[in-house]
């Protein structure tokens, strides 16, 4: 007969504690019997008997063939209570790595040490890794006793060839053990506006409120403001984020007439709308409201008023466009045509979509009504204008100053110096509509206030409307710095138009700091277009069954910041499965498996000089950490999450460079320890700088590693303390089926329902 051990860099519980069973019974029972091992790990454990073909593979069989071939007596293959405990407790916590102290209750007590007790050489090789280390229990001197008999001492030396020293992982108490003070604070109640610390008002343009947002309207303005206020809250500062449902104007009014309702059931029905799909996109507004409140028409007619009696309004007799169709005066944008700067044949009467430039309706070539195709007449009618050529030397001055302070985004500083280019002019803030802010002046009772003049106005009503005390925010401008968001075409009204409204009302405001804006998002290679079924919009994300982090993930990786970019089915799923999965993902459910498997969750005792790679690994760290800090300062969003996957990244390639497996667990405890120590602390470090994009997915990594929210720090740092216990581990993304590329891509190119 010959016996095969298992391999000895298997290095694994359970091939040790086979091999002892094996190795045991043979020194006991056949001390003639050739045993090999195979130092290089090929082998498999099997007692094989010459010439026969006879081969047993199974432990447990194996030490009772050894005895009854040795006494001759087959009782051994009979029923023993240790043996059954060994089969149906020990086996199951050895396999699962889940073998403690209170265990040995399960196990009971022991008669006196006999090495030819076929049970207590089973059950003394599965408690061998637990009770090698352990001194002080009840079984502790049968098991010195029975360990010092020279038969099993021989056996002993025979299993262990190979084999460091078995760990035995703390008890999972549940414990939580994180550094103090590195947590979020969180504000109880509304916020307002704190001495010595930084408070930011954050607005995005108002969504229309007559039409459902696509994924360039969302990325453009709420998104973008969203994923930086979340970074504002993750580093402490005291910032507030505002917006809503702009609800006045002809659109609207048009609207409702086509659809038979009231502009205000109109506009409830679309509020809710964007509300709902901002919700599934986890938007985290601190308010998000709407301007038709009391509110607006208060703060915006006191504003007006301000004006006109500083002599910054006038009356002029102005030439409109009429449909005599539908007989209705035709706002700005309900008048199409053909651009007399760049020729584009789909120019709006207000602004030029393709060139950029902002018309004057009857500077359009061939105009016609956007609602019926009829060519519209000129008719006179008197309205205000807001005298912008008497503000443009305090309101040049002030962009001059703000937009280098600020530091505004390129495409918002070539936009608004363009419009300087050419000289403010006097600008109408008056139309013939009844459904908008009334205009408080004698004479012009059936006319309202035009809504680009009226819904920046909104911002202020909405905070107004969140909290009593918005002067403190919007009347502040030594304590608040506003950072305003929005698509490039809504530029000159937030650089030009109402910051001429604040200074003309000669009152202090808290005035645009810094402007972010995005270029166009296109739609595989095509524009949006909810007519045409062409894109997608808000409600179809949620309805592809991908989860909302994957959305904003992808929508942050194409933010168009300083040219148009184009939305890829192709590339939003490869992005999901080569970064998201294959990146993050695998970086965090690799370490918290391992962690589970091995430590029972807990966080071990650990010194950074047992992992040779810290000091570069810190250094790395670091210069990541601060070149995000800086992209975020800056709101270079796109470059930011890319610096925050480089970190995750970086986690992985430390985990791959160390060689986190059973091995070095089991060979080099101090480094493994460490290893793992560290690697959750660069798990935490992600968990913080990816909230900002993927709240719901930074959620999930705090449950799994049981811990508050991490503040984003200016450096790495060991958060996370020995004897910490995590939570179980979870799957942060799915894979997505490339079948769905084509499937999507029809269902999304024209195909949908209106």
């Amino acid at each position: 007969m010959s016996l095969q051990l298992f391999g000895s860099p298997d290095g694994s519980v359970l091939s040790l504690v086979s091999n002892l069973k094996v190795s045991i019974a043979a020194a006991v029972f056949s001390p003639g019997l050739q045993l090999e091992v195979d130092t290089e790990g090929k082998s498999k454990l099997a007692l094989q008997v010459s010439n026969s073909g006879f081969e047993l593979i199974e432990p447990n069989a194996i030490v009772k063939y050894l005895a009854a071939t040795k006494n001759g007596n087959n009782s051994v293959f009979g029923n023993h209570e240790l043996i059954d405990k060994d089969e149906k407790i020990l086996y199951p916590a050895l396999k699962s790595n889940q073998i403690d102290l209170s265990i040995l209750s399960q196990i009971g007590s022991i008669p006196s040490a006999n090495a030819e007790d076929v049970s207590q050489i089973i059950i003394f090789s599965s408690l061998y890794p637990l009770l090698s280390k352990q001194t002080d229990t009840e079984l502790s001197g049968w098991f010195k006793t029975f360990s010092e008999i020279p038969a099993v001492a021989k056996g002993i030396s025979h299993a262990t060839k190979g084999h460091g020293p078995q760990r035995v992982p703390e008890k999972n108490t549940g414990k939580v053990n994180v550094v103090e003070g590195c947590a979020v604070v969180h504000s109880e109640g509304k916020l307002k506006p704190k001495p010595n610390e930084r408070n930011i008002l954050i607005t995005s343009a108002l969504p229309y409120v007559n039409n459902v947002p696509h994924l360039g309207n969302i990325v453009g303005s709420v998104l973008s403001a969203d994923i930086y206020a979340r970074y504002c809250k993750r580093r402490n500062y005291n910032a507030i984020y505002i917006c809503g449902t702009d609800e006045y104007g002809t659109a609207t009014e048009t609207k409702a007439l086509e659809d038979k309702v009231t502009p205000q059931e109109l506009c409830d029905k679309y509020h809710a709308v964007h509300s709902d799909v901002y919700k599934w996109f986890q938007i985290g507004f601190d308010h998000f409201g709407r301007t038709t409140t009391p509110k607006q028409t208060e703060i915006a007619q006191e504003m007006f008023l301000k004006l006109y009696n500083n002599g910054y309004l006038e009356e002029k007799v102005m030439k409109q466009l009429f449909c005599p169709v539908h007989k209705g005066f035709l706002a700005d944008r309900y008048v199409e045509g053909e651009c007399p700067r760049c020729h584009y044949e789909d120019a709006r009467g207000d602004q030029c979509d393709k060139c950029g430039n902002l018309l004057d309706p009857f500077e359009l070539i061939n105009p016609r009504c956007k609602l019926d195709g009829h060519t519209p007449e000129p008719r006179e009618s008197n309205h205000i204008f807001i005298s912008l050529d008497k503000l443009e030397p305090e309101v040049r001055k002030w962009i001059g100053e703000a937009s280098e302070k600020g530091k505004w985004s390129k495409n918002s500083k070539t936009i608004t110096n363009s419009w300087l280019k050419e000289g403010l002019q006097p600008r109408c803030i008056t139309r013939d509509l009844t459904w908008g802010t009334p205009v408080p002046l004698k004479g012009f009772e059936n006319k309202v206030l035009y809504v680009w003049f009226d819904a920046p106005i909104g911002y202020i009503s909405i905070t107004a409307n969140y909290t009593d005390e918005w002067r403190d925010w919007w009347q502040n401008p030594e304590h608040v710095q506003l950072y305003q968001f929005m698509g490039k075409d809504n530029v000159p009204f937030h650089t030009v138009v109402f910051p001429s409204t604040e200074i003309g009302t000669k009152e202090k405001w808290t005035m645009l700091h810094h402007l972010n804006t995005t270029e166009y998002l296109q739609y595989e290679g095509g524009k949006f277009s909810k007519s045409r079924g062409i894109g997608v919009f808000g409600n179809n994300a949620e309805a592809t069954g991908v989860s909302p982090s994957v959305w904003r993930y992808y929508l942050a990786s194409v933010r168009p910041e300083n040219q148009d970019s184009q939305f890829s089915w192709y590339e939003f799923v490869t992005r999901n499965n080569s970064e998201l999965l294959a990146n993050l993902g695998n970086f965090v459910n690799r370490l918290a498996k391992f962690v589970i498997a091995k430590y029972n969750g807990v966080v071990p005792s650990f010194r950074t000089e047992d992992c040779p790679v810290y000091p570069e690994l810190l250094k790395d760290l670091n210069s990541l950490v601060k070149t995000y800090v800086d992209d975020m300062e800056t709101v270079h969003l796109r470059k930011g999450l890319e610096t925050a996957m480089m970190i995750s990244a970086r986690g992985n390639l430390f985990l791959q460079e160390n060689k986190l497996d059973n091995s070095l667990y089991n060979d080099f405890p101090e480094k493994s320890d460490a290893v793992v120590a560290i690697g959750l602390n660069i798990v935490y470090l992600v968990s913080a700088v990816i909230a900002p994009y993927m709240p719901e997915t930074s959620k999930q990594i705090e449950e799994i590693l049981r811990v508050p929210e991490l503040k984003i720090p200016d450096e790495f740092g060991l958060w996370i303390q020995p004897g910490h216990c995590i939570g179980k581990a979870q799957y942060l993304f799915k894979r997505i089926d490339e079948k769905k590329i084509d499937e999507w891509r029809n269902l999304y190119g024209g195909q949908q329902q209106k």
